[in-house]
């Protein structure tokens, strides 16, 4: 029973800071573009979330593992609130993106800390749990992202901001008062496998690898897709907004769906599928017609959620549940270099020899990444087989 309450509460959590998260991402890049005066200032906003994002993941998994989940959940939202404040007050281009490391610290364990708990909870339909956990996600942000747009014509745009810094207070109080106290695994002492036995296995490595593709294909989806689409494709505002709903549907409903598919039928039958599928539609959309673009990007944004889900499952199927923080922590780890370089580089490529090479380029990455994928998981030996890595006792 307090299990049922306690994976009630981290969706509910998720779902309230996540529909904060989508009301404010929309007004940010124009306050940094009135304060800075230039486009190229907005791009700071990410890179100061993936700072802290991206370095402090590991560190707090691994201490999460020793002193259990819940003071690190309760505190990432909490921060996410504070970073709320400082946003409702900042009248600097600093303090914003001093509000922005802080909402990306604290961001940590919302995605990375509370899939381990789902883990621990449910060890035999992770799978399940973790999709519907992360569809609650893309849920939130899609709502607050329309919540947002309103909010901006009706002429209240500064209340966004003490609107997501009380739903994060909201969320973390909720956290620290109705999940139970133990929240980590506990038992004999045991001798733990090192971080680097585990990034230099095989089998790990390659999914790894993979996890960075996705990073980069979901920061292609929210920078250079939407710019592809109105600058090259002539789509209108109204067409790049529907473009985002369905990026987050398709990213948040292929979850609910691939999530029990993997726990039937194995996770990696599901990574081959979403691997595919976001290649194929990297490689068809920019020759399409209007009408053919939102679906095969559609196609697209179901493979990147079909391929987290399992992936993320895979890796807490591999490792002690006394890892589980630290492994969904290198989950989020290896996510976000992707989702900063992937954009940069394709940018980079797109300029100089097209956007349609750029993203048959990219979509090779992902053809690439399954081939290597089935040609170590058709390997039978014990690096092949990527078999748990066990503790040993002490």
């Amino acid at each position: 029973m307090n299990q049922a309450k306690s994976v009630i509460i981290l969706n509910i959590s998720a779902f309230l800071t996540m529909l904060g998260i989508g009301m404010i991402m929309s007004v940010l890049p124009r306050r940094i573009l009135e304060l800075s005066g230039s486009v190229a200032g907005t791009g700071f906003l990410a890179a100061a979330f993936a700072l802290t994002f991206v370095l402090f993941q590991i560190p707090v998994g691994r201490m999460s593992d020793r002193f259990g989940v819940k003071i690190f959940l309760g505190a990432g939202y909490l921060l996410c609130g504070a970073s709320g404040i400082l946003y409702l007050f900042a009248d600097t281009t600093g303090t914003y993106l001093l509000g922005r490391m802080l909402q990306g610290l604290g961001e940590i364990p919302i995605w990375s800390l509370a899939p381990a708990l789902l883990s621990l909870y449910h060890p035999l339909t992770k799978g399940r749990h973790i999709g519907i956990y992360n569809a609650g996600i893309h849920a939130g942000l899609t709502l607050g992202s329309l919540a947002g747009i309103l909010v901006q014509r009706i002429g209240q745009e500064n209340e966004v901001f003490l609107i997501f810094a009380a739903l994060s207070a909201l969320s973390g109080m909720l956290i620290l008062m109705l999940i139970p106290g133990k929240t980590r695994e506990t038992g004999i002492r045991t001798e733990l496998p090192k971080w680097t036995t585990i990034i230099g296995h095989p089998g790990f490595l390659v999914i790894f690898c993979g996890i960075c593709c996705y990073g980069a294909g979901y920061g292609i989806f929210i920078s250079i897709i939407p710019a592809f689409l109105m600058d090259i494709k002539g789509g209108g505002p109204g067409f790049v907004g529907l473009f985002f709903v369905l990026f987050y549907i398709g990213v948040g409903l292929s979850q609910v769906l691939a999530g029990p598919f993997s726990d039937r039928y194995g996770r990696e039958g599901a990574m081959t599928l979403g691997l595919a599928a976001v290649s194929l539609g990297l490689a068809l959309f920019p020759r399409s017609g209007q009408y053919w673009l939102l679906p095969l990007l559609f196609v697209s944004a179901a493979g990147l959620g079909t391929f987290c889900v399992s992936a993320m499952a895979f890796l807490n199927d591999r490792v002690p549940k006394a890892l589980n923080g630290t492994i969904s922590g290198a989950f989020y780890f290896f996510w976000g270099i992707g989702y900063s370089s992937g954009p940069l580089i394709l940018g980079v490529i797109g300029r100089q020899w097209g956007w349609t090479w750029g993203f048959s380029l990219a979509s090779c990455l992902f053809i690439l990444q399954l081939a290597t994928c089935l040609v170590l998981w058709g390997n039978k030996t014990r690096a092949g087989r990527c078999e748990k890595l066990k503790p040993t006792q002490s």
